[in-house]
């Protein structure tokens, strides 16, 4: 935890975490209730607090940011943690030979992909995304970083949205949740 909060409980960091969080109806589709960290990400105690607990929950060789709002969060994380940072991006967003994964969310379907030679094999890797919704995300990037030879030590995000039930298709998977809503 960052200096402003040294010593903060679990529920410390729930609280800190929920209160700078907007809820924005109807974005990105009708129907979609959108989680909106930008409030977080602008308090520099809060993102400071985000940071600090992503890079301290596992030793890793690399921390993977999930597009696009998931980079925000692994980056900063990355160069904590003393890790290296790996994006996984959407489908033609990345300039070499590439894997790709496709997905279902909520509101539609995707494709996301990851260099080919980002990892070493046997790497250990936390992915980092912001949300977990329908879990569709976060299987398609356990699916990508395994196929690159690397192993997944977890998935860590800031927020589960547990009436989605994303977490029950990750069941080979360790799964940290910041906040669970």
């Amino acid at each position: 935890m960052s200096d402003s909060i040294r010593g903060a409980t679990v529920s410390d960091l729930s609280r800190l975490i929920l209160d700078r969080i907007r809820d924005v109806p109807d974005y990105p589709a009708p129907g979609v209730l959108f989680k909106d960290i930008t409030p977080l990400l602008a308090d520099p105690k809060a993102f400071a607090a985000v940071t600090d607990e992503l890079a301290g929950l596992y030793q890793v060789d690399k921390i993977v940011g999930i597009e696009a709002r998931g980079f925000i969060l692994a980056a900063p994380a990355a160069y904590k943690a003393g890790a290296g940072f790996v994006p996984v991006r959407k489908k033609g967003k990345l300039p070499s030979e590439t894997l790709e994964a496709s997905y279902d969310l909520e509101y539609g379907s995707a494709t996301i992909e990851v260099h080919r030679d980002a990892f070493v094999p046997g790497e250990r890797v936390l992915i980092v995304d912001d949300v977990l919704a329908t879990g569709g995300t976060a299987c398609a990037a356990v699916e990508l970083v395994r196929r690159a030879g690397a192993d997944v030590v977890a998935i860590a995000v800031l927020m589960e949205l547990a009436f989605l039930k994303g977490r029950e298709r990750l069941d080979d998977v360790t799964l940290h949740s910041l906040v669970i809503v």
